[in-house]
């Protein structure tokens, strides 16, 4: 299959190219050119299948031109070796945990398949691979240990200095090994501007071979449509429609979904759920898109001011807007109504961390405005990642899992660094 450009349809791309390359020349994000349909009746079927089953068949219909059976089933095996339970929070309101990776966060699934899948397509080549990354959180941490220790790859990631929890900071800026940090002076956008910038410079790309782990590099991105798959497949639906709520920051996850949907999955709403950065929200509400520099929150994941992944939303719409707004509802919460949240919650016997619980408000809404929905908000990290913020909340304690509490033990090593391009080429340069 060919990868076109979002923002050239006419440029397209074999799947090594797509990968490697993360960013289309034009700067533009690859899209499959294919959006396969699986049978209403597999989807079916779902139910009495696996994780790792379901894993085969989707990733099957999506690169089995590309990759072999065997290739694919190994893909799969990587990426799925923790599961991702549904817990009824409330009566048709499920929390869907995506918590139970390596790292404790949503992106081990994007970054196991990302990493082995690329040490698939450079295994013969001669040049280091670098991986470049910016994170706000929990990218940083999810792509350091899925590509910890592979050989043949280092990895680059940027971060904001002071704009990340201490202890997502612990999981990527501790590791040594292929793992360098940079903690870049300014916000979130202004690290995924070096990385783009990086990539878009035609003397660096001659030197260095280039490429991303963000969720703009679709070895990332697709392998994220595997959990709506799964949830749905274990959701008690009892004849309601679904609805999806997504805690959404640069959009690759709720594109994941919408893949999903693409491909079959009968979702019938989606929720765009953010924090006060909801450039996405106004735009669902009927206003242009219109990027903004980021507002600094408890939901630090999530605050991104330009969303990266917005041209991949409006290409699985096929450009239709009128689609797009009908399927995708957006709202958005601030700091005091996401602690509130955490508080309600916990009531009821369950912790949220501060994304989970703008998803769950986002859906709590959506479910108000729309009655007879059974919903599931996406559960993005577990708590203990921002024990700061939940255990304020609470006015209590956290007990930290046994491998999140170990990373508060390994020592801090980074190199600091401007905003200008000219430092951070500067440096890229210097490491051949």
């Amino acid at each position: 299959m060919k990868y076109f450009s979002t923002n050239n349809p006419n440029h397209k791309v074999s799947l090594s190219e797509a990968v490697i390359k993360g960013l289309a020349p034009d700067n533009g994000l690859y899209m499959p050119e294919r959006i396969p349909v699986l049978p209403k009746e597999l989807i079916e079927k779902f139910s009495q299948m696996s994780f790792q089953e379901i894993g085969y068949a989707v990733i099957g219909a999506l690169f089995s031109e590309d990759l072999s059976e065997s290739q694919i089933r190994e893909l799969v095996d990587h990426t799925l070796t923790f599961d991702a339970p549904l817990v009824e929070v409330e009566e048709d309101v499920y929390s869907l945990e995506l918590f139970h990776g390596p790292t404790l966060a949503f992106k081990d699934f994007g970054a196991r398949f990302c990493s082995k899948l690329m040490s698939m397509l450079v295994e013969k080549s001669s040049k280091t691979l670098r991986v470049l990354v910016a994170t706000s959180g929990d990218t940083g941490s999810a792509v350091a240990n899925g590509f910890l220790g592979v050989e043949g790859v280092e990895v680059i990631i940027l971060f904001p200095k002071g704009k990340v929890s201490p202890l997502q900071e612990k999981q990527f800026t501790t590791l040594g090994q292929n793992i360098i940090a940079l903690e870049v002076d300014g916000v979130f956008d202004d690290c995924q501007t070096l990385v783009k910038q990086a990539f878009l410079d035609a003397d660096l790309n001659k030197k260095l071979l280039l490429t991303s782990a963000n969720s703009i590099n679709i070895a990332r991105w697709i392998p994220q449509c595997l959990y709506y798959f799964y949830a749905y497949s274990r959701l008690l639906k009892n004849g309601k429609k679904v609805v999806f709520a997504v805690p959404s920051g640069n959009f690759g996850n709720l594109g994941a979904g919408i893949l999903a949907e693409r491909m079959g999955l009968p979702v019938d709403h989606f929720v765009a759920a953010t924090n006060v950065n909801k450039i996405v929200p106004d735009y669902l509400q009927g206003a242009g898109f219109q990027p903004q520099p980021s507002i600094q929150t408890v939901s630090n994941s999530m605050d991104v001011g330009n969303p990266s992944n917005f041209p991949r939303l409006g290409s699985l719409y096929r450009g239709d807007e009128n689609v797009f707004r009908e399927k995708v509802k957006g709202y958005f919460y601030d700091d005091e109504e996401t602690v509130q949240a955490i508080q309600k919650v916990q009531l009821q016997g369950y912790t949220l961390d501060p994304h989970g619980a703008v998803g769950y408000l986002g859906l709590k809404e959506f479910r108000n405005e729309y009655p007879g929905y059974v919903g599931v908000f996406l559960e993005t990290a577990h708590p203990g990642k921002f024990r700061d913020v939940v255990e304020e909340a609470l006015g209590a304690k956290l007990i930290l899992p046994e491998r999140l509490a170990a990373f508060l033990e390994g020592e801090k090593k980074v190199l600091e660094l401007g905003k200008s391009f000219e430092e951070f080429k500067e440096f890229l340069e210097g490491l051949d």
